[in-house]
């Protein structure tokens, strides 16, 4: 076990980049960025690194054949050190959460209790896993606007609609990458039941789906947001079409199709911010 394999399991850029993501949140509902709104990026980082850590603790038998250099299965951490790990993170997530709205409380408890259900059950579910992770995405951009209340969170509803679908797409074919191990570790995810072909096809409508939705912020940030996601919009477009032609999951892992989905979304938040800041 090291220091380096607990940092590791936490993915700390993805965890604070979410946290930063709920700051963005707050911006674009309140046009504000005051200093106590900063508090929410430690609390989303705690909670997204205990829901990285629990997840690892219920697929280390999976990770041993997809991704077998992850802290579990190359021992740098021990699957009972990872569990224990993970509720102390999202332990810390919601006791620092206590000091904000109890909207955001309640997202946080609601969120972290989805997090270990989507590892330990949901995330074996077809369709339905996809849709909690989605959530779970999209509803960081809920939670920074709930602390400025209802009205923020409301406001924050078209971003979060964008996110859930570009993100369903990324999970889908994700799993579409993953069937081997998938199937070694006794999952039933969608690849699965209708094949790698037609599992692109229903990611390439999410992420088209997703494109729609980047839409509607046009209607108050006008052109400028618009020309700038429409550059966005191009990627995610080019990324899920990559995965279309693929019948195996070593050709959806050879498109980077998820690699640059994910890269789109970083983007999109990018072009998020400089709308909240300056339109």
């Amino acid at each position: 076990m090291s220091l380096r394999g607990y940092i590791a399991i936490t993915r700390p850029v993805n965890s604070v980049v979410a946290g930063l993501a709920a700051v963005l949140g707050y911006l674009i509902a309140s046009q504000t960025l005051p200093l106590s709104s900063f508090i929410l990026i430690p609390i989303v980082a705690f909670v997204t690194a205990g829901g990285n850590a629990i997840n690892d603790f219920f697929d280390a038998d999976i990770d041993r054949v997809n991704r077998p250099k992850r802290p579990i299965p190359s021992g740098a951490v021990s699957r009972g050190t990872a569990r224990g790990f993970a509720i102390a993170l999202f332990l810390a997530g919601i006791l620092l959460c206590l000091v904000t709205t109890t909207l955001c409380v309640v997202i946080v408890v609601i969120n972290s209790l989805l997090l270990i259900a989507y590892a330990a059950r949901l995330k074996s579910i077809p369709i339905l896993g996809n849709i909690t992770v989605s959530y779970l995405s999209a509803s960081i951009f809920l939670f920074g606007g709930s602390f400025g209340g209802w009205n923020g969170l409301v406001a924050n509803l078209p971003l979060a609609a964008i996110t859930f679908l570009a993100m369903i797409a990324r999970e889908l074919l994700k799993d579409a990458e993953d069937v081997e191990g998938d199937s070694a570790g006794g999952a039933r995810t969608l690849p699965m039941q209708i094949g790698i072909k037609n599992t692109g096809r229903v990611a390439f409508t999410f992420a088209v789906l997703a494109i729609f939705a980047s839409l509607i912020p046009g209607l108050w940030w006008g052109s400028w947001y618009l020309a700038g996601i429409g550059i966005v919009d191009l990627v995610i477009l080019a990324a899920a079409a990559r995965a279309l032609p693929c019948y195996t999951p070593a050709c959806v892992h050879a498109s980077e199709a998820t690699t640059l989905l994910k890269a789109g979304m970083f983007a999109s938040l990018v072009v998020f911010l400089i709308s909240a800041l300056a339109l």
